[in-house]
């Protein structure tokens, strides 16, 4: 997507603006329609791609994308196990989907995942998830399987520069 970062900055700007309790209509009123809480949930950009992780750029992906606000990739299946862990190192959560599952995905999509966090940190591999395009819900299952125990702490304390921060006193 050639607009890639431009897209991003502008869904990291929404998210700033959500944690100062500044969100637009807009937004306000996607997170009602998935019933979320507006003081509660996380907002940021996610990708999809069939493989990610391939190439040279594999080192620096994930904390570009981070760095734009991203806070989710979806894909069939991680292209290296090194990109996967990059992404984690990130706080990036590593989705997949079930090809025979999966929508098409497209720019502008809203997927929400209720409970992320406590899932994530009670070893769920499972969440069900909702994407919402032009005022439609439909219903999807995006999978984060095999995480460590440590894996599931550095997602949840957002990188893994925070999460030897967190544990640096223990």
């Amino acid at each position: 997507v050639p607009e890639y970062v431009s897209l991003s900055k502008k869904v990291r700007d929404k998210a700033q603006a959500l944690s100062e309790g500044k969100a637009d209509g807009e937004l306000l009123q996607q997170l009602a329609a998935f019933g979320a809480d507006a003081e509660k949930t996380s907002f940021g950009s996610c990708i999809f791609a069939r493989k990610p992780g391939d190439g040279s750029a594999r080192e620096q992906a994930a904390s570009c994308q981070k760095v734009l606000g991203g806070i989710g990739n979806i894909c069939f299946e991680y292209a290296t196990k090194r990109y996967r862990s990059n992404c984690i190192n990130w706080g990036i959560v590593p989705f997949t989907i079930e090809r025979d599952d999966a929508p098409t995905f497209q720019t502008g999509d809203r997927v929400f995942v209720p409970q992320l966090r406590s899932g994530i940190l009670g070893g769920k591999e499972v969440f069900p998830a909702k994407l919402l395009r032009d005022s439609k819900t439909f219903d999807i299952n995006l999978f984060c399987r095999g995480l460590t125990d440590d894996e599931r702490r550095i997602l949840t304390d957002g990188c893994l520069m925070n999460y030897y921060a967190r544990n640096s006193h223990e």
